[in-house]
């Protein structure tokens, strides 16, 4: 009987790195949040797929299909996108918010504190799987 070694005994599984777990949890979070309500008023709540949280929830898939990438600049490139949609549309929501009504009547809602936390999760995955590129290509 042949022995199986530790390289053919996980052929076809290689474990993900933590900063594509990272990118995958935070695409999870920009998802779900994409979908609570972002601004808390007294006349009810507003979800966030109603206005900008619709294209979080395209980023998202993006970051989706980056956690998967085995390639570590792209999935990187898909981190930074996904970080940039994720942090600069809920902070323009915001400001903008802001600009016509001021701060009184209404809260951030969950949805919003999830996806810009996603937002940064996302950009710190981008930092690390770049550079874990740019090790990859010196040692390569």
């Amino acid at each position: 009987m042949a022995q199986v070694g530790p390289q053919q005994a996980g052929r076809g599984r290689t474990r993900r790195s933590p900063a594509s777990r990272r990118l995958l949890v935070a695409a999870l979070l920009i998802l779900v949040g994409a979908f609570l309500p972002w601004l808390a008023t007294g006349a009810g709540n507003v979800s966030g797929i109603r206005g900008a949280g619709l294209w979080t929830m395209y980023a998202a898939v993006l970051g989706l299909a980056g956690a998967a990438i085995r390639s570590h600049r792209l999935a990187a490139l898909h981190a930074a996108v996904l970080a940039v949609v994720a942090i600069a549309l809920p902070l323009w929501q915001v400001v903008h918010l802001a600009g016509l009504v001021g701060f009184a009547g209404w809260v951030p809602g969950p949805g919003l504190v999830m996806t810009v936390g996603g937002g940064v999760l996302a950009g710190s995955a981008a930092r690390t799987l770049f550079r874990a590129s740019k090790a990859g290509r010196a040692a390569g």
